[in-house]
């Protein structure tokens, strides 16, 4: 199982991104699937996430600006920033809860992408 993402860049202040995420292999079901952001010399935090049923949630810090959105056949979740702040600067991972295997028995775990750069700067 892999997870691919793509999207991330440079912006100035109040611009927008839009983060995908693909996840490949042999995928039985996705659970939750959601973004994270590691800003340097601070530990990874939540952005957002989305079960399987469109349910969503986001930190207090990107509420408004940021929606996260899920394709179930394609297996992709994505994160349409708008408003970036410099603050949002950060290397963004997103992660998937899934269960994946050929035959039994199958195997339930988290995953994570390599993750893309976003810098908001003038």
């Amino acid at each position: 199982v892999q997870l691919q993402a793509s999207g991330g860049g440079l912006v100035q202040p109040g611009g927008s991104l839009r983060l995908s995420c693909a996840a490949s292999g042999s995928i039985l079901r996705i659970n939750a699937m959601g973004w994270y952001r590691q800003a340097p010399g601070k530990q990874r935090e939540l952005v957002a996430t989305i079960t399987s049923g469109g349910s969503t949630n986001y930190a207090d810090s990107v509420k408004g600006r940021f929606t996260i959105s899920r394709d179930n056949a394609k297996n992709t979740v994505n994160l349409q920033m708008n408003s970036l702040k410099p603050e949002d600067t950060a290397v963004y991972y997103c992660n998937a809860d899934l269960v994946s295997g050929t035959s039994y028995p199958y195997i339930q775990r988290a995953y994570w992408g390599q993750g893309t750069q976003v810098t908001v700067s003038s």
